[in-house]
C-alpha cells in the first residue's frame, strides 16, 4: 500500500514470512457495471432482488461520500443517512444501519474514482425523481450539525453534475439550505450588530 503512494525505492524488499496478507487487487468495475464497492454491500443485501440491492448500495455510498466530504462522519449525519434509507419501508431499521456502516467505511476507505463510478451506477438505475431526492438528502446530511462547509458544498455539487442534475435545479434545492450554509452564516455574523 506504500508503494502505491510514495512509488518503489530503489532496492525493493523481498517479500518476507512475516507478510501475511496480499496486497489488495485494484476496485474493477465488471462488464455488468458492478463496482467492488457496490458488490460488496450487495453481498449483504441478497435476500433483495439484485437490481434494488445495486440501487440501495449505490444510493447509500453517495450519501456516505456526502458525509465523509469532510472526512468525518457525525452521530447526526449518520442518523440521517439511516432514516433517509428507511423511508417508504425501503428497509427495516437493522439493514439500514448495516448498509450504512458499510457505506461509511466505503467512502472512508476508496473514495476517488470509486465516488463518480458509484454514483454514475446509481444514476444508471434510478429515475430523475430518485436523483434528486439522493441529492437533497446529502444536503440533508451535510446540514446536520447545523452548517453545511465549503467543501460540504462542493461535493454536493460534483455529485449533482454527476446525476446530471441541472444548475437551475442544483440551485433551487441549494436555496432550500440557505441558512445552513457556512457562508451565508459568517456574513450574517460580520453583518449583526454585536
Amino acid at each position: 500500500m506504500f508503494d502505491r503512494f510514495f512509488g518503489k525505492g530503489d532496492q525493493p524488499a523481498a517479500p518476507s514470512s512475516s507478510d501475511i496478507a496480499p496486497r489488495p487487487a485494484p476496485t474493477p468495475v465488471d462488464p455488468a457495471g458492478d463496482t467492488a464497492t457496490v458488490r460488496r454491500i450487495v453481498g449483504k443485501l441478497e435476500a433483495m432482488p439484485p437490481e434494488q440491492a445495486r440501487f440501495v448500495a449505490s444510493a447509500a455510498y453517495i450519501l456516505a461520500r456526502a458525509a465523509n466530504a469532510d472526512f468525518e462522519i457525525s452521530d447526526q449525519e449518520t442518523a440521517v443517512m439511516e432514516t433517509a434509507l428507511q423511508r417508504d419501508d425501503a428497509l427495516d431499521e437493522a439493514t439500514a444501519i448495516l448498509v450504512v456502516e458499510m457505506a461509511k467505511l466505503q467512502a472512508k476507505t476508496v473514495g476517488g474514482t470509486e465516488d463518480y463510478v458509484v454514483t454514475r451506477e446509481f444514476k444508471s438505475l434510478a429515475t430523475e425523481d430518485q436523483r434528486l431526492n439522493v441529492l437533497r438528502t446529502c444536503f440533508l446530511i451535510e446540514a446536520a450539525d447545523g452548517s453545511i462547509t465549503a467543501a460540504e458544498s462542493a461535493v454536493a455539487d460534483e455529485i449533482a453534475n454527476e446525476l446530471d442534475i441541472d444548475s437551475a435545479t442544483l440551485a433551487t434545492m441549494r436555496a432550500e439550505f440557505a441558512d445552513q450554509m457556512s457562508a451565508i452564516q459568517q456574513m450574517r455574523r460580520l453583518a449583526s450588530p454585536s
